[in-house]
């Protein structure tokens, strides 16, 4: 079990979801603009409160999950951000690589967040050289086509497409990043 750390940027920080995430985690996976690209629909609450306790109990049986990010100053919700191991039914399969992702509020679209969280997260899991997840130095992602903007942030940090694949009869980008000279 690890405990997951608190990671700061220059202007984000992020850290373990709590419960008093739920309210912003719920209104961003039910705004229908956040989820387009994502899920296709927005959430109900209930299922919300199942992705909050997804991400404690990802931390705490797989010692690795997703941080919770906010805006330095402001506090301002900015989204989600981190690596899970879904075992997804994904054709071609993912295999055990640790799965990047993120989603952001839609107040924080457009202001340069997503990589900046994306990039603290990757640093983090390069500095994991020794760890069952992270110690092979790659990491994967899976992005709709269609949301130009989550690829773009991908190659940003590192991802290049390695194959299209099928996720829930959806078609998928599949992504891999390798840590630096490895």
């Amino acid at each position: 079990m690890r405990v997951p750390p608190s990671l700061d940027t220059g202007r984000l920080t992020l850290r373990p979801h709590s419960l008093a995430d739920f309210d912003d985690s719920a209104a961003m996976w039910g705004d229908s603009r956040v989820v387009q690209h994502i899920l296709g629909k927005p959430l109900t609450a209930e299922e919300v409160w199942t992705r909050l306790l997804r991400y404690a109990g990802s931390w705490s049986v797989l010692g690795i999950g997703y941080w919770v990010v906010r805006e330095k100053t402001t506090g301002l919700f900015v989204g989600e951000v981190g690596f899970s191991d879904l075992r997804r039914d994904i054709t071609p399969p993912l295999g055990k690589l640790p799965e990047a992702g993120w989603v952001l509020s839609s107040a924080a679209h457009g202001r340069g967040f997503a990589t900046e969280a994306v990039l603290a997260t990757l640093n983090w899991a390069d500095s994991q050289k020794d760890d069952e997840y992270f110690g092979s130095g790659r990491t994967v992602c899976i992005i709709s086509p269609t949301n130009t903007a989550s690829l773009k942030v991908a190659e940003k940090c590192g991802y290049k497409e390695t194959s299209r694949g099928t996720y829930r009869e959806q078609d998928t980008v599949i992504l891999e990043r390798v840590r630096g000279g490895d």
